[in-house]
């Protein structure tokens, strides 16, 4: 586990793109500081701020302008900063080719050079949205993510996935675009919604089944501080999935090996009932946390864990306030899950895989389920919908 610090740092090795991830509470008055250090420890950077090409744009959205952007500025303009500020509408509808044509406006108007920093200050949207614009305005500007809900502290800030939505699809225009660095204050995360917390915390839970046994036996040792959202116990455990990450993306930056795909436990299930729920029915990670559950007791059923492996992970999730079940009364049917799952990035061929455990802390892709095993789970944990308890 991360150390016991006020700030801790977590590196991501990635030769000339390597960058650094800040966790800290309350620090957002060190954020151009931090800023400025990164700068200078980079190459390509290290005279920005020598020779006073101190500019910035922040782009950020509505609902986060005066609660978390400002405190950016404030930082800014304390170091002699100059910068504007583009706030877009919040939500997956500004991840637009439109909405980034009117930002590259913004920097035009502003005579932004390579120098010019991108800021990036909120959820998943907006890091998306920011990293795009900077990876192809003048072919790369340096970029910051400054994410400001849970989900993106442990999951879309780290990894350079940047990428707008098409009409035909979500994420179909995009590239692999490295920040300068992240900076995670967990401050940003008193003024989240509680659904919108645990959902993030879901994705927390994942990192623990997938790469780190010990770490989710920390989580399972702390679930008071996480609910009480302890800034120090969140340092701890955003710095330690942050890292976790880092290690799938340095062995696997731009997806081609596969090791990224682990990445994705429970995944395949859950866009399926995202998709069918309709989305917003069920947020992602409580999306997420169904179809671990679910991939769990695959799992089970392929002789891979046992049942007791499993039943941590659901007392775990719950202990956390999400859901190991879908809710009662959700009619969907077999034929339109499996059908759904099949859209699935990792299905080949029509034949479905999954990302399954073989033990708490390790997981793997198995290729040609049999899908008759797979109708089975759901079976099976339809059934249990209206129970109180989770009995298998």
């Amino acid at each position: 586990m991360p150390d016991n610090s006020d700030c801790i740092d977590v590196n991501v090795a990635l030769g000339p793109r390597s960058y650094h991830i800040s966790v800290v509470s309350d620090r957002f008055d060190q954020f151009a500081e931090t800023l400025e250090s990164w700068l200078n420890h980079n190459p390509a950077f290290r005279n920005t701020v020598a020779e006073g090409n101190k500019s910035a744009l922040i782009i950020t959205d509505e609902n986060l302008a005066t609660l978390h952007a400002s405190k950016v500025e404030k930082s800014l303009k304390t170091r002699g900063w100059k910068w504007e500020t583009a706030v877009i509408e919040p939500g997956e509808k500004s991840k637009s080719l439109a909405v980034i044509s009117d930002l590259y406006d913004r920097l035009v108007a502003m005579k932004a050079d390579r120098q010019t920093i991108v800021i990036a200050v909120g959820g998943g949207v907006i890091g998306d949205a920011a990293g795009f614009v900077a990876a192809t305005y003048v072919r790369g500007l340096p970029f910051v993510q400054v994410p400001t809900s849970l989900l993106a502290h442990v999951d879309s800030s780290v990894g350079g996935k940047v990428g707008v939505n098409h009409p035909q699809a979500k994420n179909l225009i995009g590239a692999f675009y490295q920040p300068l660095g992240v900076f995670i204050d967990t401050s940003t995360l008193e003024t989240l919604p509680d659904r919108d917390y645990r959902s993030g915390l879901a994705e927390v839970v994942k990192y623990g089944v997938i790469l780190d046994a010990r770490f989710f036996q920390y989580l399972e040792q702390n679930i008071d501080g996480l609910n009480q959202r302890s800034a120090e116990v969140l340092r701890k455990v955003i710095a330690r999935s942050c890292e976790l990450k880092a290690e799938v993306v340095e062995q696997d930056e731009h997806e081609r090996t596969g090791l990224r795909a682990i990445l994705n436990y429970g995944h395949t299930f859950a866009h399926a009932f995202e998709a069918l729920c309709g989305y917003g029915e069920l947020m992602h990670g409580e999306a997420v946390s169904i179809g671990m559950i679910y991939a769990s007791y695959l799992a089970e059923k392929l002789n891979l864990i046992s049942h007791q492996e499993t039943e941590r992970q659901v007392h775990l999730l719950q202990a956390l306030g999400l859901p190991t079940l879908l809710p009662e009364g959700t009619q969907l049917s077999n034929d339109d899950i499996i059908d759904r799952m099949k859209l699935d990035k990792k299905t080949v061929g029509g034949q479905l895989r999954f990302v399954l455990p073989t033990c708490l802390g390790r997981v793997e892709v198995f290729k040609e389920i049999p899908e008759a095993q797979v109708r089975e789970v759901l079976d099976e944990l339809k059934r249990s919908v209206s129970s109180d308890d989770f009995q298998i």
